[in-house]
């Protein structure tokens, strides 16, 4: 019953926060992640046509 106790009142108190914070970190970075890889997505093809002259350029 003790631990019943214990465990209730840490969950009131405040200790409950840190792993809410531990999942909204983990939103957060797959966030950017996800905004990371879809500017890649939609870039690469310029970017490719960009540098495409300047590595045969290089390459000779």
């Amino acid at each position: 019953m003790y631990h019943l106790v214990t465990m209730f009142s840490r969950a009131r108190s405040g200790d409950a926060e840190r792993g809410a914070s531990l999942v909204e970190y983990a939103l957060l970075l797959a966030l950017i992640a996800l905004v990371c890889f879809s500017a890649l997505v939609f870039f690469g093809g310029q970017v490719n046509k960009d540098y495409k002259p300047i590595g045969a350029s290089l390459a000779n």
